[in-house]
């Protein structure tokens, strides 16, 4: 597998620019971050009332 570098990076958002516009990227990245988020939390077994009971647990 070859390694990602910057400069990789730095034409794969150019391409992405091109092709979804500047208004449609941020939120193509809000469902991306939002879907890789859910896949972690399903892979760890964290649930959202998990993390609602914890959160409630720390403001106490």
């Amino acid at each position: 597998m070859p390694n990602v570098g910057p400069m990789e990076l730095i034409i794969v958002l150019a391409i992405a620019l091109i092709v979804l516009g500047p208004k449609k990227l941020p939120e193509v990245g809000k469902s991306v971050g939002k879907g890789m988020r859910e896949f972690k939390d399903a892979l760890s077994g964290d649930s959202d009332s998990d993390k609602d009971d914890r959160a409630a647990l720390k403001s106490e």
